[in-house]
C-alpha cells in the first residue's frame, strides 16, 4: 500500500518543490532579493561528513543556547533536545550541504550570493514520494495550529544533528562556558564551520551545520512511508497545519 501521510503534517506546495529543488545541480530556488531578473541556483551538493546514530533516535536541535548560559550560572536544568518523534534503523548516516548561489550588487560592489540552502541527513537512496515536517517527542499533532511551523530556534545559529542515546555526553563540551563564552572545545573541524564530536564510549556523533535563527525539520519519505531523508532549511515556505 503506498504511503499516505498526515495532510496536517505535509509540506505546502512551494515547500515541496524547494526541497526536491535544494538536492538538484542547476535547479532554480527562487531569484535574488529585490531582483526578479537574477535566478538564485544551485550550484553543487557536498558530502560533509558522516554521523553515527546507534540508537535510531535523533536530535536536531541547537547544541545549545544562549540563556543556558544563566541556567548553568544558576544551576537550574537546561532544556530537553529537540528530539525527532519518528525513528530511523542504528547506523552511520552521510551528511551533505546543497549550495546555492545568486550573484548581486550592494553599494556598488558585486557579491557572489553563495549560501546553504539545506543541509541533509541521508537515511537511504530511495526517491522521496512526499515531504512532511519532522515532529519531536514533545510534540502533539493534535494540538497544532494553522500555519503553524514546528521548529528549533538558535540564537548562535548553528543546529546539529546527534544520537540522542548519547546526548547528554555528546552535547557537554558545547555546554561548557568560561566568563559567559562557550569554552574550547576538541572536535573534528568541518567545511563552511561545521564540527563533528565523536562518543567512542557510545559510538554515536554529533554533527554542526549553520542553522540561521535555527531551522525547519523535513521528512523525506519514500512511497513506502520509510525515511529516506532527514534536511534542515531556513526560510523557505512552511508546512500546513
Amino acid at each position: 500500500m503506498a504511503w499516505a501521510g498526515d495532510p496536517r503534517l505535509a509540506a505546502t506546495p512551494e515547500a515541496a518543490e524547494y526541497l526536491e529543488a535544494a538536492f538538484t545541480p542547476g535547479a532554480q530556488l527562487g531569484t535574488v532579493y529585490d531582483d526578479p531578473t537574477t535566478p538564485v541556483v544551485v550550484t553543487g551538493i557536498e558530502e560533509l561528513t558522516t554521523i553515527r546514530v546507534p540508537s535510531g533516535r535523533l536530535v536536531v536541535d541547537a547544541p545549545w543556547h544562549d540563556d543556558e548560559v544563566y541556567d548553568y550560572e544558576r544551576g537550574l536544568p537546561t532544556p530537553h533536545p529537540r528530539e525527532l518523534a519518528v525513528r530511523i534503523p542504528p547506523g552511520t548516516y552521510r551528511v551533505d550541504i546543497a549550495w546555492s548561489a545568486g550573484p548581486y550588487e550592494f553599494m556598488g560592489e558585486h557579491f557572489d550570493g553563495v549560501a546553504r540552502a539545506a543541509t541533509r541527513l541521508c537515511v537511504s537512496d530511495a526517491p522521496v514520494a512526499g515531504w512532511e515536517t519532522g515532529l519531536s517527542v514533545h510534540e502533539d499533532i493534535d494540538r497544532l495550529q494553522p500555519g503553524e511551523e514546528p521548529r528549533f530556534f538558535s540564537d548562535a545559529n548553528v543546529g546539529c544533528f546527534a544520537d540522542a542515546g548519547a546526548w547528554t555526553a555528546l552535547s557537554a563540551p558545547f555546554r561548557t562556558f568560561a566568563d559567559g563564552v562557550p569554552a574550547p572545545r576538541d572536535t573534528e573541524r568541518l567545511a563552511d564551520g561545521s564540527e563533528r564530536l565523536r562518543d567512542e564510549a557510545h559510538q554515536a556523533d554529533l554533527v554542526t551545520f549553520v542553522a540561521e535563527s535555527g531551522g525547519v525539520v523535513w521528512l523525506g519519505r519514500t512511497k513506502t512511508g520509510d525515511v529516506a531523508a532527514i534536511v534542515v532549511t531556513s526560510g523557505l515556505p512552511g508546512a500546513k497545519a
